[in-house]
């Protein structure tokens, strides 16, 4: 593999950056060097509101400075918000966020997709400026978005963003919008028997196994899930909102669903959420996919009632574990491929970012807010690490750089559809498909939101409080320090020195507020601030 020198950006850039931002205890300067190799090596697109040439300045001003002794784990997190900002699209009707760089021809207005914006509110909410994802939550209801052309857990997802901001009008100002679009997903997808169907596709899981032979149609563990986040995020704003008896209609509509997910949805016999066909005298699929974790990423799966059990399955080979992984299908089922003809996006074994997020989220729930003894922090952070390990591409000449696509083999960590696509044609761009490069730069997950509110372990509440809680296995890391945080109208630096001696603000693990230290731990653990 080559080396490659890092030119060093302009230290006033640097300066001015950082005096906009609001780092405690790191200094820029390392966020500037990577942001110069990630501009030297870039070599399709370019920004669209916010240039390469102003990213160092407008990642310094608007997020988290992070340092941590995994150089790779550090680098992505850096790349994961060099790509987002490229993302940020100024239009006539305000900033949104997009998925894919180039026009593909499935977008809707200014080449938005709903599918991903779950994960664009999650991760972008720890931007500091707050007009970006204010103007994309009003987009999806009143410029002009399509939310429901793919499964889309808005209204828990601008609930979180109110959560983290601690401020709570905009999400207070959509609740019409949010109840309207609660009750169009039931008039489309709410069978008789009260649980929501989709279409694999829809769900944005093309040519899954579960979906075979059914047309895609099934009662799917995701749009349930995100309809019960939905129903309950929905109740919480309204009641924020002097609305009581919409608030208990949704908290009716959400204890309907998790009733529903877990007595048809759960296969006793596989201990896991799967897939119902839709259709009269049907059986659950026989198969095992990785978006049975999603119940968790909203908290639906009761305590203490086995349910995970299911988790067993993530570090199984020949469940969903691979060197590059995880798998989207079991690996002991015979439907489990990774595949270079038909399709070029396939969710029957290819690793998909997008699901990993999911499960990454889903499994800090877990280890955050459930009693079991079938998963550990050491088998999250080893998840994160083959993650972090994924964001790679090797070119033509060896050289390796840092990457982000579309779907990628767990085995080798090629990244299928760029292989798939450079075929359909020989070099240049494929007005229909976007051509080889379409999923560069591909922002369909998310990634520093899980160094966040994982790693870091900062867990957002309603109550105002400060809670953090390490996602870091014991003895894995002498130090690390996520610095300049934006929650509820602080600053919060979440740090850990074994020994104190590295960043001088005592041993262990200490929780600074707009610079000053409000608690501290010898130990990285579980923290709450009052």
């Amino acid at each position: 593999m080559k080396s490659l020198p890092l030119p060093v950006i302009a230290m006033s850039v640097i300066m001015m950056a950082a005096a906009a931002g609001k780092p405690a205890v790191l200094q820029p300067g390392a966020l500037g060097k990577y942001v110069a190799s990630f501009n030297r090596l870039d070599h399709t697109h370019f920004g669209q509101a916010v240039s390469n040439e102003d990213a160092a300045e407008w990642m310094l001003a608007n997020v988290p400075l992070f340092e941590c002794p995994d150089p790779e784990i550090e680098e992505i997190y850096h790349f994961r918000w060099w790509t987002y900002r490229k993302h940020i699209k100024e239009t006539p009707d305000g900033y949104v966020i997009t998925e894919f760089l180039p026009k593909v021809s499935w977008s809707g207005k200014h080449n938005t997709i709903s599918c991903p914006a779950g994960h664009h509110f999650r991760e972008g909410r720890w931007i500091r400026d707050p007009k970006y994802l204010d103007d994309y939550a009003s987009f999806w209801f009143r410029k002009g978005g399509e939310p429901r052309r793919y499964s889309f857990w808005a209204a828990d997802s601008i609930h979180q963003l109110a959560i983290a901001r601690g401020d709570f009008k905009l999400a207070i100002d959509l609740l019409p919008d949010l109840v309207k679009n609660h009750e169009e997903w039931e008039e489309s997808r709410l069978a008789a028997d009260g649980l929501f169907w989709q279409i694999d596709d829809r769900d944005g899981m093309e040519v899954s196994v579960g979906g075979k032979g059914h047309g895609g149609r099934g009662k799917r563990p995701t749009i349930n899930s995100y309809m019960f986040g939905d129903a309950m995020a929905i109740a919480a704003i309204a009641e924020r909102a002097g609305q009581p008896e919409l608030a208990a209609t949704y908290r009716e509509k959400a204890a309907r669903i998790k009733r529903l997910v877990q007595e048809m949805l759960w296969d006793d016999e596989a201990e896991f959420f799967k897939v119902l066909p839709l259709g009269e005298k049907v059986k659950r699929v026989d198969v095992r996919e990785l978006h049975g974790f999603t119940p968790w990423y909203f908290h639906l799966p009761d305590r203490g009632k086995g349910y995970e059990k299911a988790w067993r399955q993530l570090m199984d080979p020949k469940g969903f574990r691979a060197p590059f992984g995880p798998t989207t299908a079991e690996q002991r089922h015979p439907g489990f491929t990774v595949s270079h003809t038909g399709h070029e996006c396939q969710w029957n074994g290819p690793s998909w970012p997008f699901a990993t997020t999911v499960t990454l989220t889903a499994l800090a729930n877990v280890l955050n807010d459930y009693p079991q003894d079938t998963v550990t922090k050491r088998d999250w952070f080893e998840t994160l690490k083959t993650y972090a390990k994924s964001h790679r591409l090797t070119r033509e000449d060896g050289t390796v750089v840092p990457w982000i696509d579309e779907n990628l083999n767990p085995h080798t960590g090629e990244w299928i559809a760029r292989t798939r696509l450079s075929r359909w044609k020989d070099g240049g761009w494929d007005p229909r498909k976007g051509g080889p490069e379409r999923g560069k730069d591909y922002n369909h997950s998310a990634y520093c939101d899980l160094i966040i509110t994982g790693l870091a372990g900062l867990r957002p509440r309603a109550d105002g409080a400060i809670e953090v809680n390490p996602l870091l296995p014991d003895e894995a890391w002498d130090w690390f320090c996520l610095d300049g945080i934006p929650y509820r109208g602080r600053s919060i630096t979440i740090l850990y020195d074994k020994t104190g001696a590295r960043y001088g603000k005592g041993r262990g693990l200490v929780v600074l507020a707009d610079g000053e230290v409000c608690a501290s731990a010898v130990n990285p653990g579980k923290i709450l601030v009052r």
